[in-house]
């Protein structure tokens, strides 16, 4: 039968009694969460507190593993770091629940964990939630908190992203006191140096996985590192309105901006180096500007940062004289100035670092924007890369090669999108529609009065030279008009083919002497290597002409000592014949006393081993009889914890548990060869370890 409770069914797990929550939007519909791996419902305990909820995860069939249960026996020991609540985790095994399983098949390999209360990130960014400053700060630090806790570990979580981000701080549901602000959840993929790789890997969620890696799979202490970055980033940002209302959807970034100089990245490190400081700004853009995940900044770099930060609000002043050089500049710019303010807003600027009022940027941004646009132009995304294109236009410097070449680029792409119409064709309409009404003005004219023909002929000839001459003119102003755009056209692809060619000498001069130091670094380090190599076959030869001077010595001083020991042993050997002859004298008279002696030594020892036999059997009764009465004692003390814990009593359960252990170690080796009492004991012990443990009656 496939599991599909409604709210309010009834369910037993490991002898514990449940009942299906009902989704607190959806009247009427089971609390589930679905995810990539299964679907997870939340369990209400029929005895217990709404916040001891649990969380039942029923896997889709891909994902059933039977080293699950390894795997969260493993990240039991995890539950106790702040963040991880979800590691305290039972799997549904057929050895345990086989008759729940037997009744729901999807139930294979399930797992019941805590039930966090609370939204997600996912929540907070998709309802463009704004945060207070101190609400910001504080979630940021506790998740820098958690990755440095799991670091410290070997641990990462391997899909940290917005929707495995619980926020049990806006929880309505009240909870104990020291619940963790943030918590993690969907940690199946967690990495451990412990555990064995997954057989299947995720690649990361969009938005928050870094490009260079996201199609390899992400599987490492350092996966979390860049993850970890956005989301901190995210967090201090939606304390600023900007950011949130720049938002791209379900995360902040889209997943083709990801290690882009994209507009929301530079918006992004700017707030944060307004509001939170330079030294925030720096780790994001660290960790935004890396190679490899292993260059990220570490989340404890991360803590230490936000720890010194304070909750109360800092305003960063725009200096005097930038004020002052924006006023000038746009009072030089002309009209000019409301079409590029209208199309490049006041934030982008400032989040581009350019002084307001210029249009001086960093090349690498300008060229970076510019292969960003001629990609989505080869991908056929022609609108995105005119935009693109319209804003690197405004940051570069006047009459420049770039200029030339990003003002060509927009028109070509301007005249795919939206074909210019012939203004000459209009014009020619327009004479046609005028001749049109000469001549009707004219026949009028003839109707009215015979005698204006001459007239309205003249004026009619006039007027179609007129027309002629307009329309050579015309002709003449596009030609030339088409003549100079082509010039100015070769013009700008010469000066693109000049700066490439330079573009590409100086990168074969860089790459020629980067080839020089290589070449000159190894034939150092190889004269490093050798001269190494010599001076260890020196201390070698040294090493071995000592060991051969030592061991002649051993061998001379061994040889004296075997002469030496040989003359000892023939002193010994005749002094040990000369011994013997005088110990068969007394042998001999000894014989007869011992005789005498062995045989009441033989018959004392005759009846000491009668009464020894005697009293061991009567001490061999007296034991049977008390480990007889011990197992019915184990057995009652057994029953009596059973019955406690049936009728819910834990602490008389864990007292009759405790004297049942006391009893049993007593007389271990005995007791364990009895019965199921060594099964007795086992459940006993982990119900004194785990009091959800339920004691089976046996």
């Amino acid at each position: 039968m496939t599991f599909q409770p409604n709210p309010g069914d009834g369910i037993v797990v490991n002898g514990r009694a449940y009942t299906v929550g009902q989704h607190p939007a959806a009247p009427g519909v089971a609390y589930a969460q679905a995810g990539r791996q299964g679907i997870v419902y939340q369990l209400i305990p029929v005895d217990g507190e709404l916040h001891e909820a649990k969380a039942l995860k029923v896997f889709f069939p891909k994902f059933r593993i039977p080293a699950m249960v390894y795997q969260s026996e493993h990240m039991g020991s995890y539950r106790e770091i702040p963040g991880l609540q979800v590691s305290s985790r039972e799997v549904l095994t057929p050895e345990r629940n086989g008759d729940l399983i037997a009744e729901y098949p999807d139930l294979l390999y399930a797992v019941i964990m805590p039930w966090i209360h609370g939204c997600t990130w996912f929540d907070v960014i998709s309802d463009q939630r704004n945060l207070g400053r101190s609400e910001s700060l504080m979630l940021a630090k506790a998740l820098a908190a958690i990755g440095s806790s799991m670091e410290q570990r070997g641990l990462a979580h391997c899909d940290l992203s917005a929707p495995n981000v619980m926020l049990p701080f806006f929880s309505e549901v009240k909870l104990p006191e020291g619940t963790a602000a943030v918590e993690l959840v969907d940690v199946e993929q967690m990495y451990s140096p412990k555990m064995d790789r997954p057989d299947v890997l995720l690649a990361g969620s969009p938005g928050y996985a870094a490009h260079r890696t996201v199609h390899s799979g992400l599987w490492s202490a350092y996966a979390d590192r860049f993850a970890g970055a956005v989301i901190i980033a995210e967090m201090l940002g939606w304390s600023d309105s900007a950011i949130v209302n720049r938002a791209w959807g379900e995360s902040y970034f889209d997943q083709h901006e990801m290690q882009t100089p994209c507009e929301r990245y530079f918006l992004l490190k700017k707030s944060l180096g307004q509001r939170w400081g330079a030294r925030i700004s720096d780790l994001f853009g660290r960790a935004w500007d890396s190679q490899d995940l292993s260059s990220c900044p570490t989340f404890g770099e991360w803590l230490i940062a936000l720890s010194t930060l304070s909750e109360e609000e800092v305003v960063e002043e725009i200096p005097a004289a930038s004020a002052a050089a924006a006023a000038a500049n746009a009072s030089d710019e002309g009209e000019a100035a409301p079409e590029r303010s209208k199309e490049v807003p006041a934030e982008v600027i400032a989040s581009l670092g350019i002084e307001p009022g210029t249009r001086e940027v960093n090349d690498n941004v300008v060229g970076r924007l510019f292969h960003q646009a001629r990609d989505l132009e080869k991908a056929g995304d022609l609108s995105g890369a005119l935009e693109i294109f319209r804003s690197a236009y405004h940051f570069v410097k006047k009459d420049s090669p770039l200029e030339v070449e990003l003002a060509a680029a927009i028109q070509g792409l301007e005249e795919q999108l939206r074909p210019v119409e012939d203004t000459s064709n209009k014009g020619f309409k327009a004479l046609l529609l005028s001749r049109k009404f000469m001549i009707s003005s004219a026949a009028a004219l003839v109707i009215l009065a015979g005698s204006a023909i001459t007239v309205n002929q003249i004026l009619a000839e006039k007027a179609e030279s007129r027309q002629m001459d307009a329309e050579r003119l015309a002709e003449q102003q596009a030609q030339q008009e088409q003549e100079a755009i082509r010039k100015q056209e070769e013009e700008a692809r010469r000066q693109q083919e000049e700066a490439a060619k330079k573009e590409e000498e100086a990168k074969i001069a860089e790459a020629e002497r980067l080839k020089e130091e290589e070449a000159k670094k190894s034939a150092e380090a190889e004269q490093v290597r050798k001269e190494q190599e010599k001076a260890d076959l020196q201390a070698k030869y040294d090493k071995q002409a000592k060991y051969d001077a030592y061991l002649a010595s051993v061998e001379e001083k061994k040889k004296k000592q075997e002469l030496q020991e040989k003359y000892d042993n023939q002193a010994k050997y005749e002094a040990y014949l000369a011994q013997q002859e005088e110990n068969k004298k007394k042998a001999a008279q000894d014989e007869a006393a011992a005789k005498a002696a062995a045989q009441a030594a033989a018959e004392a020892e005759a009846n000491r081993k009668a009464q020894a036999k005697a009293a061991q059997q009567a001490q061999a009764a007296q034991l049977q009889k008390q480990r007889s009465q011990n197992v019915v004692e184990l057995v009652a003390l057994y029953n009596k914890a059973y019955n406690a814990q049936v009728a819910g009593n834990k602490d008389r359960a864990r007292n009759a548990a405790h004297e049942f252990i006391n009893l049993y170690n007593k007389d271990q080796s005995y007791y364990k060869t009895v019965g199921k009492m060594s099964s007795r004991r086992n459940n006993l012990q982990k119900f004194m370890s785990d009091d959800s443990h339920w004691i089976p009656k046996l």
